[in-house]
């Protein structure tokens, strides 16, 4: 998104992104036009009206987020923040936690390897890589987890990518016939004997992609927020209100 922001503002110095005009619902439609037409490989997902008067929120699909003026004239990248009566709220962040919690719920569980709690409370999704030490740390925590009520859904994220070593072990988890012993055997640096299948590891690598998923583990909450990194089982309770 770096190099597409860096075009945008090169485009509007040069005035490519020229003024439009239109009603409500066809301004929506003008500024996509404009922006895709002007950034080559930009993918839209929506454009909306901000709360804040005058500015238009772009959603891209790989969740990031820039406002412009109406007529298409103008960009501004960064977070936009909100002065409340109980301080400072961040707009675009909600924004994000909104769009996540949307692809998030159109994908659904479907080839999760799940530690389910009996007496479940709350559910997290985590992209996870096998070698990540922290998501290994994270994982000799899933019993406490499951303990406090929380369930934990893995999504595969190996960082460096398709073709590479935890890419490769990722998929002989996914395949072998008791996941989670896999799973419990890879995170605690023991060979897994390779398999595989079809599988959805290069689906769900960019799944997280998709919602600003940069590394591991990623957690996310089930109203769209993610937690980047790793979180003590019990402070993670914590902030979910369990404890």
């Amino acid at each position: 998104m770096r190099k597409q922001v860096f075009s945008i503002v090169a485009l509007m110095v040069t005035g490519v992104l020229g003024a439009s005009s239109g009603t409500a619902g066809v301004v929506e439609d003008q500024i996509s036009e404009h922006l895709s037409g002007a950034v080559p490989g930009l993918e839209i997902s929506t454009v909306r009206e901000s709360e804040a008067s005058g500015l238009y929120e772009v959603q891209s699909k790989n969740g990031d987020t820039v406002y412009t003026t109406r007529d298409g004239a103008y960009l501004l990248t960064g977070d936009l923040l909100k002065i409340t009566g109980d301080g400072i709220a961040n707009v675009t962040e909600q924004a994000r936690a909104g769009h996540r919690k949307q692809v998030m719920d159109s994908y659904g569980e479907g080839g999760v390897i799940r530690y389910k709690a009996s007496n479940e409370k709350a559910v997290i999704d985590v992209f996870t890589d096998i070698d990540c030490p922290y998501c290994r740390k994270l994982h000799d925590e899933v019993p406490q987890l499951n303990d406090y009520g929380i369930t934990v859904n893995y999504y595969a994220y190996p960082r460096s990518g398709p073709g590479r070593p935890s890419f490769t072990k990722y998929i002989s988890v996914w395949c072998a016939d008791d996941q989670q012993s896999a799973m419990d055997s890879a995170k605690a640096g023991k060979t897994v004997a390779a398999a595989t299948c079809d599988n959805p590891v290069l689906e769900q690598f960019q799944l997280g992609k998709s919602i600003g998923v940069t590394g591991t583990p990623a957690i996310v909450l089930e109203d769209g927020n993610i937690v980047p990194g790793y979180v003590p089982a019990r402070k993670l309770a914590g902030g979910l209100g369990l404890l």
